[in-house]
């Protein structure tokens, strides 16, 4: 099948297949006496499970692991949950810069007035030379 039916039926735009095979995260597709690229069921397998991965939040170089692993029968499911934990402490890292975002504008939007006048609390903040803006929270 061609690329572009590949995209359709792996969901993966064709851009992002480009992309993937210049990066070496999948093997180049072979190419048929015109020079199309020429999919097979195994590579459209292959790009539903990175689209899955991504669409968790798996980087490329947690995606290119994973494959590797996927691939490896004598594989030990250890190594595949150290990679998913190691993700969700990632995530939860990022959860917890978020809250501390949301909790900083929340104190911010608080002290605003939100009337005609022009002083604001949240201009100013962001104005603010950075060791001002540590002492926000």
């Amino acid at each position: 099948m061609n690329i572009g039916e590949a995209a359709a039926r792996s969901g993966v735009p064709a851009k992002t297949i480009r992309y993937y095979e210049d990066i070496a995260l999948i093997d180049s597709a072979d190419r048929n006496a015109n020079g199309y690229r020429a999919y097979s069921e195994d590579d459209v397998h292959t790009l539903r499970f990175i689209a899955r991965a991504r669409s968790l939040g798996f980087t490329v170089a947690q995606c290119r692991d994973l494959l590797a692993l996927y691939r490896d029968r004598d594989r030990s499911s250890a190594d595949v949950k150290a990679i998913a934990e190691s993700h969700m402490n990632e995530i939860d890292e990022k959860i917890a810069g978020l809250k501390a975002m949301r909790e900083t504008l929340a104190l911010l939007t608080r002290k605003c007035h939100g009337d005609e006048r022009p002083d604001c609390p949240i201009i100013e903040e962001l104005a603010a030379p950075k060791a001002a803006n540590a002492n926000t929270n």
